[in-house]
């Protein structure tokens, strides 16, 4: 009986992974799709300069995305990436132009500020019993405010300390900076998801949040952990954006949740939770990007490129609920 059941859980888990890997194989397909249409339509697409112009365009999208991830596997949803962002990079601005704070200080103060904007979400979801979609909206709206209050409704400008500008855009290799810092959070992402247990506790509380209680792991700690983590992430792509700009913009940030969370969608993460993989994650990034800037090389108007986007994104979570519903 032992052996049948191990034998079972073996080719479960088999089965879970061809089906992630052929997810992960489909957004790859269907990426380099998008850049053989593209290039043919378009002389300017496939260009070094365009071709850095998508790396650096989703690099931020990118690194939300890659925070996000762990929501969605958790079987969560955070609606404040956006607003969390730029909660962190207006934290940053005012601690280094207001208070005078050494630059590696005012990023480290993004990065908590958006760990504490997710550990509150963790604790209102976790603790209070909230449902993900209430309580991340509430937080959208508190950020929101408070990027406004804290920079008095102006753009708060870093140009007066060029050495924040290069954290972004400095050029390794012609390539700016920003690209590489995409890749090393995705790596270090992929590997705690895949490697360690906070990535495996992530996947348990996705595919079943009570049976994972009731085999002793605290869940609710987790939780916290995991919005908390996802939380730094998207201060750290604050960071990114404000050095990009050289300013913290308080308008800046409504609209980057669709983006981040289509991107881990089309990667392979499933709303239901249980699933889903960095690396897909990071694919999905690129198509969101490269399909974007193919529409504006076309000039196609920017409210047909929204809704292109949104068609894509409910395509993806329809795939996902007939992949769900095969399996």
């Amino acid at each position: 009986m032992a052996d049948l059941k191990k034998r079972m859980a073996i080719q479960l888990a088999s089965k879970k992974r061809t089906a992630k890997g052929a997810q992960t194989i489909l957004a790859f397909g269907s990426l380099i799709l998008l850049f053989v249409i593209f290039s043919i339509a378009s002389p300017y697409f496939f260009t070094k300069d365009n071709i850095i112009t998508i790396l650096l365009a989703t690099s931020v999208n990118g690194i939300l995305a890659v925070g996000i991830t762990f929501i969605i596997v958790s079987g969560g949803i955070d609606l404040s990436i956006g607003t969390v962002m730029t909660f962190g990079s207006v934290m940053a601005g005012i601690l280094i132009t207001k208070l005078g704070m050494p630059i590696i200080a005012g990023v480290l103060g993004a990065i908590a500020a958006g760990g504490l904007c997710g550990f509150v979400n963790g604790v209102s979801i976790a603790k209070l019993g909230l449902p993900p979609f209430i309580a991340t909206l509430g937080m959208m709206n508190v950020t929101k405010g408070l990027n406004l209050i804290i920079s008095e409704s102006k753009p708060v400008y870093l140009t007066d300390h060029p050495a924040f500008g290069k954290i972004a855009m400095a050029s390794i290799f012609g390539i700016p900076s920003a690209v590489f810092f995409f890749f090393i959070i995705a790596l270090l992402a992929a590997f705690i998801l895949s490697k360690t247990i906070v990535g495996r506790y992530t996947y348990a509380i996705g595919s079943n949040e009570e049976a994972t209680r009731l085999s002793g792991i605290n869940t609710n700690a987790w939780k916290i952990g995991i919005y908390s983590m996802s939380g730094a992430f998207f201060g750290f792509a604050g960071i990114v954006m404000a050095s990009r700009l050289s300013s913290a913009q308080p308008a800046l940030g409504p609209g980057y949740e669709m983006d981040a969370i289509a991107a881990a969608v089309i990667g392979g993460a499933s709303l239901s939770g249980g699933e889903g993989n960095i690396l897909g994650t990071v694919i999905g990034a690129f198509i969101i990007t490269v399909l974007t800037n193919g529409l504006r090389i076309l000039s196609v108007p920017q409210e047909w490129q929204m809704v292109v986007t949104g068609i894509i994104v409910i395509g993806a979570v329809y795939l996902d609920i007939v992949r769900r519903k095969v399996k």
